[in-house]
């Protein structure tokens, strides 16, 4: 109790100073918030795009409907699809008249052929998965060609891991420049303190006693300023959608919880260091 006194006593000692601390780390936090968001839009608008992966098993000419329907019941219960509907040749027709209508005079009677359309289940849309429902999907007697985009469908998961790789690089850089801003802010309430801090091991006091008022204070200012980025960035993501029109996803609840805690630890960790570093400097 004693140390929550201690840094009760030492924020109103000089409210500028903690506010100002407090305010350095939310910037701090709000521009890796920021580009946590970048991130989370960017991983929604590919989990979209992923959506469109699709195999579609082309039957040759004259195929009865019957086995093709029998195949795609069989399809359906492979664990990776997650959906495998059968498309007869009057439904291709309608369809590419529908998506093709400048080029509808073009289409005859059995022009395209029946098929089976498969999508994938989340998780199961990597090229490695796509290429091997396709290659047992060729296996069908009746099957005649089976497309499902290869390329197109690599360079998308190309994409997608080097933007986790870059996000988890950037993520864990901005993440530094957190802590090392939290530890410089907490610093200068320290050298506020030097003076009381001598005297504190002149009479005896130990490292971990004098640390435990700093950490809570660390800890304090974090957990404030994650919140401040927090709401921040909450009001950056509704300007931009107001002013540019366009739709964004925010973080889910476990990362609005998880996003204040990391400010509350990086708080903690910022300030062991400054005062870990200022009582090595004080021996």
């Amino acid at each position: 109790m004693s140390a929550w006194r201690d840094v009760g006593r030492d924020l109103r000692r000089a409210p500028v100073l903690n506010m100002l601390t407090v305010t350095t780390i939310a910037f701090s936090l709000f521009a890796f918030g920021l580009f946590g968001l970048v991130a989370v839009n960017i991983r929604a608008a590919l989990l979209k795009v992923e959506e469109r992966v699709e195999i579609r098993a082309f039957a040759t000419e004259g195929t009865d409907v019957a086995p093709i329907a029998a195949a795609a019941r069989q399809v359906q219960g492979y664990p990776e699809v997650m959906s495998a509907t059968v498309v007869t040749e009057q439904q291709a027709l309608a369809r590419a008249r529908q998506e093709l209508g400048e080029f509808s005079d073009v289409f005859e009677e059995g022009f395209l052929p029946a098929s089976i359309d498969v999508r994938l289940k989340e998780g199961h849309r990597d090229p490695a998965s796509v290429k091997a429902v396709a290659t047992r999907m060729h296996g069908f007697d009746f099957v005649d060609d089976v497309r499902f985009g290869e390329e197109w469908i690599t360079q998308l998961y190309r994409l997608r891991n080097i933007a986790f790789v870059a996000g988890v690089a950037l993520g864990l850089s901005f993440a530094g420049v957190a802590v090392i801003i939290i530890g410089a802010t907490i610093r200068m309430a320290i050298m506020a303190r030097a003076r009381e801090i001598s005297i504190m091991r002149l009479v005896g006091a130990t490292d971990g006693y004098i640390k435990r008022p700093f950490l809570l204070e660390g800890m304090l200012k974090g957990l404030l300023g994650g919140m401040l980025a927090i709401a921040m960035t909450y009001f950056a993501m509704k300007s931009i959608e107001h002013y540019l029109h366009f739709e964004t996803v925010f973080f889910e609840r476990r990362f609005v919880i998880l996003g204040v805690l990391a400010g509350a630890l990086l708080g903690v960790v910022g300030s062991s260091l400054s005062v870990g570093r200022h009582l090595r400097q004080a021996i």
